[in-house]
Parts: C-alpha cells; sequence; structure tokens
C-alpha cells in the first residue's frame, strides 16, 4: 500500500513557478514510478509528467516541455513537479499517481492516487 500527500499549489501570477510535492508512505516507494496528472471541471485527467522508479528516465507532455520538471528524493519518499513559467492555461487540479516499477502516461496504470491539490494561474 502507498499513501501520497500533494503540496504545494496556490495562487500564482502568469510567469511565476510553484513547486508541487507528493509526499508517501511506505517503504517500497523507490520501485514505484510516479506520475503527475491535472484535471479542470468537465475535463478527462491529463498526463502532465512522469518519472521511473530510479528517476533515470521521465516524461512529459508537450504542453509543459521546457517549463516543468519532474524529480525525487527516494531518500525522503518524494516527488516534486517544478513549474516555471506557469500560463492561465495550467490552472487546474494537480493529482499525483504511483504504480509499481515503471511509470506510464496513462492514468488507468496508475493504482494509487493523492487527494489533489489546486494551481490557479491568474492572467
Amino acid at each position: 500500500q502507498v499513501q501520497l500527500v500533494e503540496s504545494g499549489g496556490g495562487l500564482v501570477q502568469a510567469g511565476g513557478s510553484l513547486r508541487l510535492s507528493c509526499a508517501a508512505s511506505g517503504r517500497t516507494f523507490s520501485s514505484y514510478g510516479v506520475g503527475w496528472f491535472r484535471q479542470t471541471p468537465g475535463k478527462e485527467r491529463e498526463f502532465v509528467a512522469a518519472i521511473s522508479w530510479n528517476g533515470g528516465s521521465t516524461y512529459y507532455t508537450d504542453s509543459v516541455k521546457g517549463r516543468f520538471t519532474i524529480s525525487r528524493d527516494n531518500a525522503k519518499n518524494t516527488v516534486y513537479l517544478q513549474m516555471n513559467s506557469l500560463k492561465p492555461e495550467d490552472t487546474s487540479v494537480y493529482y499525483c499517481a504511483a504504480k509499481w516499477s515503471f511509470s506510464s502516461s496513462y492514468a488507468t496504470a496508475y493504482a494509487y492516487w493523492g487527494q489533489g491539490t489546486q494551481v490557479t494561474v491568474s492572467s
């Protein structure tokens, strides 16, 4: 079992930055791939970024490439999403998710989800 708790969301002006954190419980978290997804009302959950169990591989959706960076600190059981040059269209609830071993861009592949954190970017 893995429990995930996101933090770091908030209100920021366009062009600003936020760093989201996903803190996990469980001694084997270092064996899990982690993804960040986002969802706005009336829309499907959208893949944002993912990182492999050892941090060796990272993946991003095209709209955030060059602006967002996913990383992890397995000693702290935490995955981060550094978001720079934020745009109003990045406004959403951001969720982290974990799955055994390799990460994925498909939400259905993930077994464990956090409760989400709101990110609002004003223009």
